[in-house]
């Protein structure tokens, strides 16, 4: 069920604090309920998706520790946890309204989907799973019924698209340790490839977000014109990133590397603790 990757759900708070609703019970525990519904449904595609590529994960140095590739999980139990686990998020889904409901739905078909053919397709992938991001943000608006601004969607897409492919390159720097490829759409990848990309979301990430803290839109719906302050701590945390990436490669994922990174982790701390600051003024 991967409950350590539980936390990109966490996206689905974004529109909760940046809409000024995070003083309002109500809608906090709609945002709480949105998140658990989406972890709910990102275990039961984790657990399809590790029984259907248990064989490649097996050759994996690290992938091979699953629970179905070691042969710790059998197909019966996996498949039945990945139907309870649907019906819970369904379940949830259907208590936060059809609006949110179809977003949660949208997203497991665009999962299954990824999991049957579209990891398998070069730039497609990354594409992919930025989009799942965007799902998450746009479910947490339609949870609290607000509108989600079009600026936070864009240094979503951004953001994920960066970490996308910044897996990617980990993934592909891996290979020569394990000795074999693990995933079909390397193929179509290389380093040289892949550092182009991660070149362009990086700057496509910090002039989106640096644009979106100055927009006199941001200003009047936040109620503060000092979102600024927070681009530096943006800026380490995605330096902060760069630098385990290729600084300090290992067999870890660098989106699992950061959670244990003090320095990511103080960061983040301080970054969400200035935008709550300045949008709420505690």
């Amino acid at each position: 069920m991967r409950p350590a990757q539980w936390v990109k759900n966490l996206f689905v708070f974004v529109p909760l604090v940046f809409a000024h609703r995070l003083d309002r019970l109500d809608l906090t525990l709609h945002s709480a309920a949105a998140f658990a519904a989406f972890c709910a449904a990102a275990s039961a595609v984790y657990l399809l998706n590790d029984l259907r590529d248990r064989e490649a994960d097996r050759l994996h140095p690290v992938k091979c520790r699953r629970p179905i590739a070691a042969g710790e999980l059998g197909a019966g139990p996996a498949i039945a946890a990945a139907l309870g686990l649907t019906a819970v998020a369904l379940a949830l889904a259907l208590r936060l309204g059809r609006g949110f409901l179809i977003c949660l739905a949208i997203y497991l078909a665009l999962n299954v989907l990824y999991s049957l053919a579209l990891k398998r397709l070069v730039i497609l992938d990354v594409m992919t799973i930025a989009l799942g991001f965007v799902l998450r943000v746009e479910a947490g608006a339609l949870a609290i019924a607000v509108e989600v601004s079009s600026w936070l969607l864009l240094c979503t897409t951004f953001v994920a698209l960066f970490l996308g492919f910044a897996k990617r390159r980990h993934e592909l720097a891996l290979q020569p340790q394990s000795g074999t490829g693990t995933r079909s759409v390397l193929e179509h990848y290389n380093l040289t490839f892949v550092d182009q990309m991660i070149n362009v979301v990086t700057a496509s990430t910090i002039v989106s977000y640096a644009l979106y803290t100055v927009d006199p839109g941001t200003a009047a719906r936040l109620g503060t014109p000092h979102l600024i302050v927070t681009v530096p701590l943006a800026l380490y945390g995605i330096f902060r990133f760069l630098f385990l990436l290729y600084q300090r490669p290992d067999r870890q994922s660098p989106t699992d590397a950061i959670l244990h990174d003090p320095p990511f982790l103080i960061n983040l701390a301080l970054w969400g603790l200035a935008v709550v600051f300045l949008i709420y003024g505690l």
